[in-house]
């Protein structure tokens, strides 16, 4: 009798735990369209069917009058779509028994936030060329917080309160199906629901401030560690470009800050590495290059006495598998490469300067904004052609280059370019040089071509084959209501999810 009593209650246990892991969860309002669903109680060799209601009902006949979409499945784990936002929704699985009846399960409900920024009436990510291939693919927009499909339609967006009217920088899917981004020198990741898994320390143990200044880059590696983009603050006086021990640096500047008022402090990128819990395992101090550069030269004209240029770091690529890091300089238009974890330079890219000489420029790249490898190994920058004097007369160049010996040194050859355009009213005069100072992206997809975001005021988003054919193009765009029309809506980066194995980590796996 308690053999049968006790079997019994583990039964009912198991039944009630399996039912209170059925997702979305039951009432749960949420911040996507694209709904993964998840039932664990049915067995996945059998074939069932999902009715799913346009608004909240407990009653059959609601219910059955008001069904918008019925589909069947035969696994556990599925992701639909729903139509629209700030609307309530009732499903339910239906089953099949051995004479082909159906068996309905209870309703559940769930619904989804209305979020202004996702009003299409208000912005938009209108679509100039409708996608060739790449259909399935989503798309990140960091000014709109949200991600798109390919017909331009919104599917899901970032929530929380603390992320309202702040600037999102870099808003990506990481290799562990989770969502990266940065928001005001803060670097988060969150799972699809929005909750967040990891916040970065920002304790200033590499900077040696009160913040480590995270900005325009972070990314979650292969082995699990953060990797983020931050800033040191220094003084660039004749004591400290003296100095040989770069490691005492911040501590000699500290200590004379009183003797130079009228000296601001340049901002030299760090690149930290993090573990899970927020400890420091690696870092890189721009500085430490820097102090014992040709920087100093970089104006011939210039007491020394002076600031140095702000470098402005504002990209790195970590090549995981040959333990190399690429960093971005856009104010020097200067690419560094350094080998991990040594932190040796093992390359410089961009004009070497000398005393007395003026600048020239380095004949490749000018304020470029983003660099990565390809999967030939090649360096793909997104250069923003900023080198003119005046007004530009040309938009941004994406740009492949081989790393090619020569005489024991690596420099860069060019292999091959893209001239961007801008085909479309979105750019309302020829001065490139303002359109695009800022932002700006390109990334190589899994067949070769090229994703790209014109960032700055014009912020066109396409993909590129190697043949330079344009198979998709769409540009971010908001309502300007005084003046009743549309205008381009500047991004800083934009990233893409190209492939259905990513989509179904990013929004079946780590939910709550």
């Amino acid at each position: 009798m308690y053999k049968a009593l006790f079997c019994l209650l583990f039964s009912f246990i198991s039944i009630c735990t399996g039912w209170s892991q059925i997702l979305p969860k039951e009432g749960r309002m949420l911040n996507y369209r694209l709904i993964g669903f998840e039932l664990p109680y049915i067995s996945g060799d059998g074939k069932y069917k999902i009715e799913i209601a346009d608004g909240n009902y407990d009653s059959e006949e609601s219910f059955k009058n008001n069904i918008i979409k019925t589909f069947s499945v035969n696994k556990k784990r599925f992701i639909a779509e729903v139509p629209y936002w700030g609307k309530q929704y009732t499903w339910r699985l239906v089953t099949f028994n051995k004479d082909h009846k159906e068996i309905k399960d209870s309703l559940h409900h769930f619904g989804t936030i209305l979020n202004p920024e996702m009003d299409t009436a208000i912005e938009r990510l209108r679509i100039i060329q409708a996608a060739k291939n790449h259909k399935d693919a989503l798309v990140f927009l960091d000014k709109n917080k949200g991600l798109y499909n390919m017909s331009g339609q919104p599917v899901w967006f970032l929530p929380g309160n603390i992320f309202l009217k702040v600037d999102v920088r870099d808003l990506k899917l990481s290799p562990f199906g989770t969502i990266t981004f940065l928001v005001k020198d803060q670097a988060y990741e969150i799972n699809y629901d929005g909750d967040i898994l990891w916040k970065g320390p920002d304790n200033g143990k590499v900077s040696g401030d009160s913040s480590e200044h995270y900005h325009h880059e972070f990314t979650r590696l292969a082995n699990g560690h953060y990797m983020i983009l931050g800033d040191e603050g220094l003084r660039w006086t004749p004591e400290l470009i003296a100095v040989k021990d770069c490691k005492t640096l911040k501590a000699i500047d500290n200590k004379i800050a009183n003797n130079y008022p009228d000296i601001h402090k340049s901002m030299f990128g760090t690149l930290i590495e993090y573990d899970e819990k927020g400890n420091v395992v690696w870092d890189w101090k721009s500085s430490c290059y820097f102090v014992s550069s040709d920087l100093i030269y970089e104006d011939s004209a210039k007491p020394q006495t002076k600031k140095f240029v702000d470098v402005h770091a504002n990209a790195f690529y970590f090549d995981e598998k040959r333990k190399v890091i690429y960093i971005g300089f856009k104010n020097i238009s200067r690419i560094i490469k350094i080998k991990y974890p040594e932190e040796t330079v093992m390359d410089t890219y961009g004009e070497i300067y000398k005393p007395g000489v003026p600048k020239t420029g380095n004949g490749l790249f000018c304020g470029q904004h983003s660099i990565s490898v390809t999967h030939a190994g090649d360096l793909l920058v997104f250069n923003n052609n900023l080198c003119c004097a005046g007004p530009s007369p040309f938009p941004p160049k994406l740009m492949v280059m081989k790393e090619v010996a020569d005489a024991g040194k690596s420099k860069l050859k060019k292999c091959w370019e893209y001239q961007c355009t801008t085909d479309d009213n979105g750019a309302t005069n020829n001065n490139f040089h303002a359109l695009f100072m800022s932002g700006g992206d390109v990334k190589e997809l899994k067949d070769n071509s090229l994703f790209v975001c014109m960032g700055g005021t014009y912020s066109k988003i396409f993909i590129l084959n190697r043949n330079k054919e344009i198979s998709w193009s769409a540009i971010p765009e908001v309502y300007l209501q005084t003046e009743k029309r549309w205008s381009a809506l500047p991004q800083y980066r934009a990233n893409i999810i190209e492939g259905a194995a990513d989509i179904q980590k990013l929004v079946l796996g780590g939910r709550n």
